[in-house]
C-alpha cells in the first residue's frame, strides 16, 4: 500500500477520538519512550500468516472465530483463566470446523484487550462527577478520584501482563494442550453437565473414531500437526493510539511497519471516521485489521473505509465487522454487502452480535439477550445469502467462567439472576455453555 507521506506517528496530526486526558503528559512521555525500546509482543511473519489465513475466509473457503474478554484485567489474571478461555474457543472451533466442515481461524480478543472506549468521558454517582472507567489500560474501575485518574505506568503493566500472556497460549497451543486428541479434556465440568456439553461430548466421541479409523488405515496421525496443535492469534481495539505507536516496529525482512502490540487490531465504532488518527494510524501497519460497522454506516461511508485502510484491495487485510443490532441487520447490511462488492474489496465480513444488543435492566446491569445475540447471526447469515456473498465469521464477548451476565441460554439465566455472579468490568460476555450453544447454532447456519 502506499504509505509514503505515513509513519507511526501522523496520526497526532488528526482528531483522535476517545484519548485519556493524561495528567502528567511528561511522565507519560517517559513511559512511551521506555515501551518503545522493549521487545515486540509479537512478529511481522505471524502477523502475514494470519491476514494469508484471513484471505482463505474472503474467499468463502474458511470462517473467523474471533472471541474473548469484554476488557481483560489485571486482577484476574491467572494461568487457569487463561486457560480455561482458551478451552471455550477450542471447543467453538472444533464444534464449526467438525460440523460445517469448514477450517476455522482462531483469533482471540486477548493479550491486550485493556482499554474501553466510552459514550461519556465523566461518570456521575451520587452527584459526584469523575473520569470514566476506560479499561485497566488507562485507569481503575474503583468510583475515587485516585483510582480514575490517568496513569500511564498501566501502559508498562499492561505490556507485560499481555507478554506473560502470549507467552502461555503459546505453550498451550504448540505444546500438547491443543491436541485432537484432548477435546474430551476441554469439557469443564460446569459445561459438560449441559445438554450444550453433552452434544459436545458426542462431536468429541466421534473425532477419536475418526482419527482411530485413520490409523487403522496407515494413516500416521502422529507426524500431522495440524492434528496436534493449532494457530492462534492475538486481537484487540487499537484505542489508545501512543500505545500502538509505542509498539509499532519496522519489518526487517520486508521493511514495512507492524504494530507488534498484537496480531489483529481492529476500528472501534465511534473511532472510525474516515479523517480521524485512528484511520490515519491502522492504515500505514500491515497487520490485519478490522473495522466496527454500525447502523448509522452509509454504503459510501463503507466504501471509503475500505479505500483509506486496504487501497491495494489485498485479501485478508480488512475484516469489516457489522453490529447493527437484532432488528436492524436484514435491512441495513445488505446496502453495504453490495457496495463493497460492486467496489471489489475483498474484505472479510464478520458479524459481531452483541454490541447492538446491548441494553441495562431497572436493577442496573448492562445486559444482553441471547435470543437477541442468536437473531442477529441468523439475520448477518440471511442477509449474505440475500445478496450471494460469504458470512465470514462471528466476533463475540465471552469467558470460560460460569457468569450469569447474558439472558437467556439453555439455563434460562433471568434479570433476577444476573446479581448472583456479574463479574465484568464492562460489557456482559456470554459464559461458558452460552458460547457452545452458540457455536453449536452458528454451525447449523453454516451447514444451511
Amino acid at each position: 500500500m502506499s504509505t509514503s507521506t505515513w509513519g507511526p506517528s501522523t496520526w497526532r496530526d488528526r482528531p483522535a477520538e476517545q484519548q485519556p486526558s493524561w495528567p502528567d503528559e511528561a511522565a507519560l512521555d517517559q513511559v512511551l519512550k521506555q515501551m518503545s525500546s522493549l521487545p515486540p509482543l509479537v512478529f511481522a511473519g505471524e502477523a502475514r500468516h494470519l491476514t494469508r489465513q484471513l484471505a482463505d475466509v474472503s474467499r468463502g473457503e474458511a470462517f473467523l472465530l474471533q472471541a474473548g474478554d469484554c476488557a481483560e484485567s489485571f486482577e484476574s489474571f491467572e494461568a487457569d483463566t487463561i486457560r480455561d478461555k482458551l478451552k471455550i474457543i477450542l471447543q467453538m472451533a472444533v464444534v464449526l470446523t467438525y460440523s460445517s466442515g469448514v477450517p476455522v481461524v482462531k483469533v482471540g480478543r486477548i493479550a491486550g484487550q485493556f482499554a474501553k472506549p466510552r459514550s461519556k468521558p465523566l461518570e456521575q454517582v451520587d452527584g459526584v462527577e469523575l473520569p470514566a472507567f476506560r479499561g485497566h489500560l488507562v485507569n481503575d474501575v474503583a468510583f475515587t478520584p485516585a483510582a480514575r485518574t490517568p496513569d500511564p505506568e498501566r501502559l508498562l503493566r499492561a505490556y507485560h501482563q499481555s507478554a506473560s500472556t502470549l507467552n502461555l497460549l503459546r505453550a498451550f497451543t504448540k505444546g500438547g494442550f491443543a491436541d485432537l486428541g484432548q477435546v474430551h479434556q476441554w469439557n469443564q465440568d460446569f459445561v459438560a453437565s449441559s445438554t450444550e456439553g453433552r452434544q459436545y461430548e458426542r462431536v468429541a466421541a466421534e473425532i477419536d473414531r475418526a482419527l482411530r479409523f485413520m490409523r487403522a488405515c496407515g494413516f500416521a496421525t502422529d507426524t500431522q500437526p495440524g492434528l496436534h496443535e493449532v494457530d492462534f492469534f492475538t486481537s484487540h481495539e487499537a484505542l489508545i493510539l501512543g500505545y500502538e505507536e509505542a509498539l509499532t516496529r519496522r519489518d526487517s525482512l520486508t521493511g514495512d511497519w507492524y504494530d507488534c502490540s498484537a496480531h489483529m487490531l481492529w476500528i472501534g465504532e465511534r473511532t472510525r471516521q474516515p479523517d480521524g488518527a485512528h484511520v490515519e494510524f491502522l492504515r500505514g501497519v500491515e497487520n490485519p485489521i478490522g473495522c466496527k460497522v454500525g447502523p448509522t454506516a452509509t454504503p459510501d461511508e463503507v466504501v471509503a473505509l475500505c479505500d483509506a485502510l486496504n487501497p491495494d484491495r489485498t485479501p485478508g487485510r480488512l475484516t469489516l465487522i457489522s453490529r447493527m443490532g437484532a432488528d436492524n441487520v436484514e435491512a441495513l447490511l445488505p446496502p453495504l454487502l453490495r457496495a463493497v462488492r460492486e467496489a471489489d474489496h475483498p474484505v472479510v465480513w464478520a458479524c459481531d452480535p452483541m454490541h447492538g444488543n446491548t441494553f441495562t435492566t431497572d436493577g442496573g446491569h448492562k445486559t444482553r439477550r441471547f435470543d437477541d445475540i442468536l437473531a442477529e447471526l441468523t439475520g448477518f447469515f440471511a442477509a449474505h445469502r440475500q445478496v450471494g456473498t460469504w458470512p465470514g465469521g462471528v466476533h463475540v464477548e465471552l469467558t470460560g467462567d460460569d457468569v450469569t451476565e447474558c439472558l437467556g441460554g439453555t439455563d434460562d439465566i433471568s434479570a433476577a439472576d444476573l446479581g448472583s455472579r456479574y463479574e465484568t468490568m464492562c460489557d456482559p460476555r456470554l459464559n461458558g455453555r452460552q458460547s457452545l450453544d452458540l457455536a453449536f447454532q452458528v454451525a447449523d447456519l453454516l451447514r444451511n
